[in-house]
């Protein structure tokens, strides 16, 4: 955090007053304004049904449909006390007997977000890897904070595990497990536990700590601080009284990498967490650990799931499959 202050070109009238950054009165005003109303922000835990629906609202008019699969099987993962919903994406060409699958777990800060409205996502990796994808619904807060999402996903792992999927053709003994940011915070926690039973990680713009929810070194995407006030909300209602330090919220945090399966980590220019999955892949590298690092500079956290918005939404989910390919067959 104590990096040397570099100089600014003079046509920017950039400049440091009191300790706070002026980008000219306009850009300033329009900052503090925005702060303000998030600020005044209140989340009722009512509310996340509304949020759920935009959610879905905001897929459904700025997410192009994925391609069409051999079959799509909705089915619950058992439990005595919290069945799991999943849903298995079959592509025309995954294999007819037994295969291998990724496990998915979407993101959505752990409050928000489902299958659905990470269903274009799945279907466009299914059909590059031409492998099984199972898409975790697992439990969310504010109804259920930690670790009710991650006991879900771990659930639905040691079932695949146990090989208790085989008669859907998932392959115990070919899994990988991935997820985008909160779903990528569970990817890389499991992946390290469950280093020797899985051929690979995915990883797309992951949340990979929860100590620091403010970027060690800001720029000029980080303005209005939504990152910021996203990451308080999550601390709110999904963290609430557990250990920040904990692995299983900060897998950042894991001091001992050697031997994860081989990683494919996703980081975006316009992203406040960018700076921690960057320094995730070179923790994991310094450990031997096979990365395949992306850097999409111009584009922000959440992209994937809006492709019409953003073409290259349908293009990475291909360069994902195929590095699936390449260390789950």
């Amino acid at each position: 955090m104590n990096g040397k202050t570099k100089a600014v070109p003079a046509k920017r009238k950039l400049k440091l007053e009191k300790g706070k950054l002026k980008l000219g009165d306009e850009k300033l005003n329009l900052a503090d304004e925005w702060r303000a109303q998030l600020d005044k922000m209140k989340f009722k835990p009512d509310q996340v049904y509304t949020i759920h629906n935009k959610i879905r609202t905001l897929t459904n008019n700025f997410d192009a449909p994925g391609p069409e699969m051999r079959s799509v099987l909705d089915f619950d993962v058992p439990h005595e006390h919290f069945p799991v919903p999943v849903r298995l994406y079959v592509p025309k060409g995954a294999s007819r007997g037994p295969g291998p699958t990724l496990i998915y777990l979407h993101g959505g800060g752990f409050v928000t977000c489902s299958m659905d409205s990470h269903e274009g996502l799945c279907l466009r990796m299914a059909e590059s890897a031409k492998m099984r994808v199972l898409s975790v619904d697992y439990r969310l807060a504010p109804q259920y904070p930690f670790p009710a999402g991650p006991d879900d996903c771990e659930r639905v792992l040691n079932w695949a595990l146990a090989g208790k999927g085989l008669e859907h053709g998932i392959d115990a003994k070919r899994l990988g497990i991935g997820g985008d940011s909160a779903g990528g915070t569970m990817t890389a926690y499991l992946a390290q536990k469950y280093r020797k039973d899985l051929r690979t990680q995915i990883l797309l713009y992951p949340l990979m700590q929860m100590a620091e929810i403010k970027p060690q070194k800001p720029g000029p995407q980080d303005m209005l601080q939504l990152g910021v006030v996203a990451l308080k909300f999550i601390l709110k209602y999904y963290v609430v009284d557990a250990d920040v330090q904990s692995t299983r919220i900060s897998p950042l945090f894991e001091k001992n990498l050697k031997g994860l399966p081989p990683a494919y980590i996703l980081t975006c220019g316009l992203d406040p967490l960018r700076a921690e999955g960057k320094l995730y892949q070179e923790y994991l590298e310094h450990n031997d650990v096979p990365v395949e690092y992306v850097h999409e500079k111009a584009m922000p956290h959440g992209f994937l799931n809006f492709s019409k918005a953003f073409p290259k939404a349908r293009t990475l989910p291909i360069e994902v499959g195929k590095f699936m390919r390449r260390t789950m067959s």
